[in-house]
């Protein structure tokens, strides 16, 4: 054996991504393959677990073969993925969550809002474990979904027999083991993992799941996150082109590996840590800070203890669409089409030239609330609505571009909101970690510098989500003693771009639009 390796696999909305890795967090290859999403209704988005389990095999198997190791020299394997919620029966066979009675559509996609109500009545209850959600249940949570699954679905409700979070899921698969994160657990399930008793059982008898443990086979605690599992199961080597000396590691939901992956390597002082936010950014987008402290904010998921770092809290806020609103506004937009990537660079390209002419005052009248999927935070209003101000007549391709850039300043300003949000609270967060597919886009990148007025580091390799799981990986598999050795070990450099002073008066004015927006739409609201 030369020097051992570690595979990362990250699970996004639309594909598995795959990485191996070495001991320092050097990316030797990487593949990636689609997964397929069901939509039957409106809010309704889900996934075939097993299609996701293919795809991942895929992306392994192309990834070891890109980076041209032998399989023998991959000593650890660790997944993160979207807080989707996979459900099987007491055969491990899959069942059906959705309104269509097809068993293959086995998984509820993390975006998935059919438990809008659920979460409303979870709300309602008051109880201490929404001090851990803001104040306000969100319908992306594991408990909603399965109230809704409960009262939905008793069929299915009936015969299941094991609830993972999908990157408990991809554990089970490649090790067999039934063992769920505290990542998971904690951040998704309202489980308290700081607390001698970790599940609240008068509040999941309080909204009628009372059941909810044994029925989905869930533990009574938590495993830490880069614990190690055991080694792949020889089905598992078979599938992911391994061998079955791979230790498999406790995992992570994907935007607390990329956090891992951005703040892992300040983990020698925690006290510069606080100083620093990771901005993990996709289709949705979520920021999330490390504290020795507990420190919580209206509207903020958390804080959670030991979901990454050990003996640290993290708190997460987030907004629910970003990239996937620019995708919309391309959709939306009589010029727009389909929003791939040729699409965003061809736009990106002429909002360019637009300023050239205009400057920073481009569309200075339109104005965007980004919130066509629900306030994540600092509102914590899943029943929020966007609003745009300032449209014309205009439906030329430059009107299209005017009005995407604008979208990408109130996308901006929506994270100042956050950021805002949590300095007031105790935070003195000064600079943000950028990782996702919106460090490809130009546009947001300067943003969220000028918007914010923080310093914004981008990993130099760009994949702060797939790094973040490898450090678990090189837990389990004996290649770090901690996370926090291996956030040191593995630390990697980034580009960093501070913000340009003379923008800082025109995003001023535009977040004071911004805030009173808000306002001026809850005031609509209460006369409707």
């Amino acid at each position: 054996m030369t020097a051992p390796l570690v595979c990362a696999v990250d699970v996004g909305t639309g594909s598995a991504r795959a990485g191996i890795l070495d001991r320092t967090g050097v990316m030797l290859g990487r593949a990636e393959h689609p997964i397929r999403m069901n939509c039957p209704e409106h809010d309704h988005a889900e996934h075939d677990s097993e299609d996701i389990w293919e795809a991942v095999c895929s992306a392994v198997r192309q990834a070891v073969a890109a980076s041209g190791a032998d399989t023998g020299d991959i000593a650890g394997i660790a997944f993160d993925a979207t807080c989707s919620l996979v459900m099987r029966d007491e055969g491990k066979r899959q069942l059906t969550v959705s309104t269509t009675g097809d068993a293959h559509w086995d998984t509820i996609v993390w975006l998935d809002h059919r438990a809008i109500g659920e979460a409303d009545e979870c709300t309602a209850t008051g109880h201490k474990v929404l001090e851990h959600a803001g104040g306000v249940m969100s319908p992306e949570m594991q408990v909603p979904k399965l109230m809704w699954l409960k009262r939905n679905l008793p069929t299915s409700w009936e015969s299941a027999a094991h609830f993972f979070d999908l990157a408990d899921f991809l554990t089970f698969k490649a090790s067999g083991s039934l063992a769920r994160s505290q990542c998971t657990l904690t951040c998704k399930w309202t489980y308290m993992a700081r607390e001698a008793q970790g599940w609240r059982h008068d509040f999941l008898a309080a909204v009628g799941l009372a059941d909810m443990l044994e029925r989905g086979g869930l533990p009574d605690r938590a495993t830490p996150v880069g614990s190690d599992l055991g080694p792949l199961t020889p089905e598992a080597a078979a599938a992911l082109g391994l061998t079955t000396s791979c230790r498999v590691a406790a995992g992570m939901v994907d935007a607390y590996a990329g956090a891992l992956g951005a703040l892992g390597g300040f983990a020698a002082d925690p006290a510069d840590i606080e100083r620093h936010m990771a901005l993990i950014a996709g289709t949705s987008s979520c920021v999330m800070a490390l504290s020795r402290e507990r420190r919580s904010f209206a509207g903020g998921w958390g804080p959670y203890w030991g979901v990454t770092l050990p003996d640290l809290w993290m708190i997460e806020g987030g907004q629910s669409v970003s990239g996937g609103l620019l995708d919309h506004v391309i959709r939306l937009h009589g010029a727009g089409g389909e929003p791939d990537a040729a699409m965003h660079g061809r736009i990106g390209q002429r909002i360019m030239e637009l300023r050239a002419g205009e400057g920073l005052d481009l569309a200075g009248r339109m104005h965007v609330l980004p919130d066509f999927h629900g306030n994540r935070s600092p509102l914590a209003d899943p029943h929020a609505v966007g609003v745009i101000s300032g449209l014309t007549l205009d439906a030329s391709f430059d009107s299209l571009c005017r009005l995407y850039w604008r979208t990408c300043v109130a996308i901006a300003l929506g994270v100042r909101h956050i950021l805002d949000t949590l300095n007031d609270g105790g935070f003195v967060i000064d600079t943000l970690h950028v990782a996702g597919g919106h460090t490809r886009n130009p546009i947001l990148m300067e943003l969220y510098a000028d918007a914010t007025g923080c310093r914004v580091v981008e990993p130099e390799a760009g994949e702060a989500v797939l790094l973040g799981s490898a450090m678990a990986a090189s837990v389990a598999a004996g290649l770090n003693r901690s996370l926090a050795e291996a956030g040191m070990a593995m630390r990697q450099t980034g580009r960093e771009r501070a913000p340009n002073p003379a923008a800082r008066a025109r995003f001023d004015r535009d977040y004071r639009v911004f805030l009173e927006m808000h306002r001026q739409r809850r005031a609509l609201d209460r006369l409707a």
